[in-house]
C-alpha cells in the first residue's frame, strides 16, 4: 500500500494520495489549496492514475483545488450531502470577513463535473481500496472520516509516508479530516459547527476503535487512536458509544 502526504495552501491543510501499490489507480483525499502541481508530482513519481476524490469535509482549505484535479484526470468527486453546497459557495462555511483574504486571486468555485454524495457506514471500491465512511459531525455537518485496511508494501512505497508504529501492527488507516488531531480536535465556532455534535462524533465513531489505527488528520502531524486516547485532553470523559464496525 502507498499512501503520499502534504500540507497545502496557507492553512496547511494536508491532502494524501492512497494507492495499492505504484503503478496502479490511486485516490486523493483533501485536495486543497495550491494541491495540483504536488499532486501530478506524486503521481508522475509512482506512476499513478487518480479515479476519485474524497472530501472529509467542505471547508476551502481542504477542496480548493477539487475541481482542476478532477478535471485533469476525469476523476469522480465524493462528499457528503450535507456539504455538497460548499463545492460552489465555499465561503457559505467560513466567517465573512475571511473571503477578501482568500479570494485575492480571484477564484471562482463550481462542482466537478460527476459529484456523487456519502453515505454513513457504507463502503467504497475504489482503486483496488475498500474505504469505510463514518459521517462524523462537529466541524461541519458534512464531516466524515475514511478508514482503509492497511496492506505493507514495498519498502519504497512504504517511505512515502513513515508511520508511527511498525507496519505489521497497523489495521487499518484513518483520515479523519478535521475532527481529530494529534493531541487536539476541530473547530466548532465557524458557520455550521456544533460543539455537542463533535463531543458525540468523537465518543461513537473515534473511542470505540483499536488503539493501533493510524490517524492520518487534516492538519498536523500522523498519530494513533490509542495515543489520543491517552493523551488527548479533548477526549477525556468522553465515554465511548456503540462500536464502529467496518
Amino acid at each position: 500500500m502507498l499512501v503520499a502526504g502534504f500540507p497545502t495552501g496557507v492553512f496547511a491543510a494536508n491532502c494524501y494520495i492512497v494507492a495499492s501499490a505504484s503503478g496502479e489507480e490511486c485516490v486523493v483525499i483533501d485536495p486543497g489549496q495550491d494541491a495540483a502541481p504536488a499532486i501530478a508530482d506524486v503521481v508522475r513519481e509512482y506512476r499513478l492514475k487518480p479515479v476519485a476524490v474524497l472530501l472529509t469535509h467542505g471547508h476551502l482549505d481542504h477542496m480548493w483545488s477539487v475541481r482542476p484535479v478532477c478535471g485533469s484526470h476525469d476523476a469522480v468527486c465524493w462528499i457528503h450531502p450535507a456539504d455538497r453546497r460548499l463545492l460552489s459557495d465555499p465561503f457559505a462555511g467560513l466567517p465573512p470577513e475571511w473571503a477578501g483574504a482568500l479570494l485575492g486571486g480571484g477564484e471562482r468555485f463550481a462542482e466537478p463535473d460527476d459529484v456523487r454524495e456519502l453515505t454513513d457506514g457504507t463502503t467504497l471500491e475504489l482503486a483496488g481500496l475498500t474505504f469505510r465512511v463514518d459521517h462524523t459531525p462537529g466541524h461541519t455537518s458534512g464531516s466524515v472520516t475514511f478508514r482503509t485496511p492497511y496492506e505493507p508494501g514495498s519498502a519504497r512505497e512504504r517511505s512515502a509516508l513513515a508511520w508511527s508504529a511498525p507496519v505489521e501492527d497497523v489495521p487499518e488507516v484513518m483520515f479523519s479530516g478535521d475532527l481529530l488531531f494529534a493531541g487536539s480536535i476541530g473547530r466548532t465556532d465557524l458557520p455550521g459547527g456544533d460543539h455537542a455534535a463533535m463531543l458525540a462524533s468523537l465518543a461513537e465513531k473515534v473511542l470505540p476503535l483499536d488503539d493501533r489505527i493510524v490517524v492520518l488528520p487534516g492538519h498536523g502531524d500522523q498519530t494513533t487512536i490509542g495515543r489520543e486516547r491517552h493523551t488527548n485532553p479533548f477526549l477525556k470523559g468522553l465515554v465511548p458509544g456503540p462500536a464502529s464496525s467496518g
